[in-house]
């Protein structure tokens, strides 16, 4: 006899200043990859590329620079917003931040500093989870991609960063812990591993915070036009750098791990930062400071010392991850690439060449804000839709940057024409900028008559991107959880029922088959026994030996999980 127990889990879930290379790059060659590789990810927080490997000498980077010689160097690549949480939700999910509702800086994690400052901060600001709507993602909804490479046999482990908007379902890692690692994976068994690293973060420059050892010496610290040049500017940019020098030693380290376990020619390491600086105009701001990020990618197939200009964006991570650890008969994966937006930059199937990188940038905290970008790689259009913001607004946890006080004592009389968005009040409802004569992106150029056929142009694809993505960020917050994330009440949904049924009821051999599905197809499926606390990713039916009890969760993403237990009786 099968005996069942259904609940609720009922808790509301909450979850570079550019370098640009002005050389030629190499022709792109599809990249032909061993059966089942493995794959790592090492991810740098809020730094922009001020590495050796791309001109910048400020501080030693020779771990990260080694690296790029042994692989590719791309120089035009793009997180889709200059902001953790709803940069990191693009890349987990291969579905644009604007679409799934994740680009508001936090659903549900309000921001204490902000509180501090005024406790009626997110009065009119909802609580939520990020919730892709019906229609999305394919047969199998939107899901958080590592869990497909689970489902074709990879080990997923991730230490340990997650911030991705929404509660992470059970089934997509193996481990995400400050402890997870590639090592614990079955012998043989290919893994993909992230890594995240900390120590270049924006915190890092906090008063509150002990420095990393000084390496960069801030009277000869480079200092952005847009910047004051005050010893505080300087001090800051140059514990930035100091960062940076600490990230490559440690960098240098898990470099040493893969190369001592002899993995290095079956391993696809790709390195990058999930948005620019984390300094002020640089996070949180679409210009180039904000989201052009360094890219190398390292492996089987990819010719050392490349330096390619393809476009590349944090949509197209996921896919081209996808893409290496499958193969046409992986069905699943198959069925949701078709599904992601996104181009497969390393994929051996041919793909037509992105002639666009889209951005956007919404509520910070609790400052609301909106703005949308797109770019070719040189040109860059922006559109304010809230000119009355002005481009550096007061957001409360960016404000323990010393330097921003030396911002914000700026007066327009005193500032120089290359300062003026620092002092502005207000933003123009168009930028528009040729990022190779103006890295800075200083000198507006959306009046200039020479450019006006090419703004159109960008004007009209940035248009279409956000009509063809549904871009939720254009809805007011609390509409967009009633209306599109969770109709038609704006409350939470759970996950739906989870049927259980026995294959041919019957016990063969002290065991019984348990066949699982959900009445939600977005809604994914997880198992654990009671002897273990690791859940494992159900795909199959389940074959349960007699006095088990199983726990099963159907988890939607953004709605609240279901859960079961089944006991297995020994009663014929």
């Amino acid at each position: 006899m099968i005996k069942h127990h259904s609940f609720a889990v009922i808790a509301v879930c909450v979850v570079l200043l550019c370098l640009h290379s002005c050389a030629h790059a190499q022709t792109d060659q599809p990249v032909r990859q061993p059966a089942r590789p493995n794959i790592v990810w090492i991810v740098a927080e809020d730094m922009s590329p001020w590495l050796g490997c791309y001109g910048d000498t400020t501080v030693r980077t020779p771990n990260i620079d080694r690296l790029a010689a042994s692989g590719r160097r791309y120089t035009n690549a793009f997180a889709t917003s200059p902001v953790c949480a709803p940069a990191r939700s693009t890349l987990i999910t291969g579905q644009y931040a604007t679409a799934i509702g994740s680009m508001h800086m936090r659903t549900g994690n309000p921001s204490k500093a902000a509180i501090e400052r005024n406790p009626e901060a997110y009065q009119n600001i909802p609580t939520y989870e990020a919730s892709p709507p019906d229609g999305l993602g394919g047969p199998l909804g939107v899901r958080c991609f590592p869990e497909h490479l689970r489902a074709a046999g990879y080990y997923t482990s991730n230490r340990s960063k997650e911030d991705y908007q929404f509660k992470v379902p059970v089934t997509v890692w193996d481990d995400s812990s400050g402890r997870a690692h590639w090592k614990n994976r079955t012998d043989g068994q290919p893994f993909f591993a992230v890594f995240n690293f900390g120590v270049t973060h924006e915190s890092g420059t906090f008063a509150s915070r002990k420095p990393p050892a000084q390496v960069a010496n801030p009277s000869a610290v480079p200092i952005p036009p847009y910047y004051p040049d005050t010893p505080t500017v300087r001090q800051d940019i140059a514990r930035t750098y100091d960062n940076i020098a600490a990230l490559d030693s440690q960098v240098g380290r898990l470099l040493d791990e893969l190369r001592q376990a002899d993995l290095l020619a079956s391993t696809y390491i790709f390195f990058y930062s999930d948005h620019g600086v984390g300094l002020p105009r640089g996070k949180r701001c679409l210009y180039d400071s904000g989201t052009r990020v360094p890219l190398i990618v390292a492996g089987p197939g990819i010719e050392p010392g490349g330096v390619s200009d393809q476009l590349v964006s944090f949509i197209d991570f996921a896919p081209t991850v996808l893409s290496l650890a499958s193969s046409p008969a992986d069905a699943r994966i198959q069925a949701t690439l078709d599904a992601m937006p996104g181009v497969p930059f390393l994929a051996d199937r041919p793909e037509p060449a992105r002639a666009w990188v889209f951005g956007h940038a919404d509520r910070m905290d609790s400052v609301l804000d909106r703005t949308r970008s797109v770019t070719d790689g040189r040109y860059k259009l922006i559109l304010n839709f809230m000119p009355d913001r002005p481009h550096i607004y007061p957001v409360a946890y960016a404000e323990n940057i010393p330097m921003t006080t030396d911002l914000q004592s700026m007066r327009p009389e005193n500032a120089t024409p290359e300062q003026w968005q620092i002092v502005a009040r207000h933003k123009p409802p168009v930028e528009f900028y040729d990022t190779l004569t103006d890295p800075h992106e200083v000198v507006n150029l959306a009046s200039e008559s020479d450019h006006a056929e090419r703004i159109a142009r960008m004007k009209t694809a940035l248009h279409e991107w956000m009509a063809s993505t549904n871009d939720l960020g254009l809805i007011p917050e609390g509409e967009m959880v009633r209306t599109r994330l969770w109709p038609p009440d704006g409350l939470q949904p759970d996950s739906g029922q989870l049927s259980i049924t026995t294959r041919g009821g019957e016990r063969q051999n002290g065991f019984i088959d348990l066949m699982v599905t959900a009445s939600d197809p977005s809604a994914s499926i997880g198992y654990r026994f009671e002897e273990s606390e690791r859940w494992h990713l159900y795909t199959k039916p389940l074959r349960v030996p007699a006095h088990a009890r199983v726990w099963l969760r159907a988890h939607r993403i953004g709605h609240v999980p279901t859960e079961e237990v089944w006991t297995i009786d020994t009663d014929d």
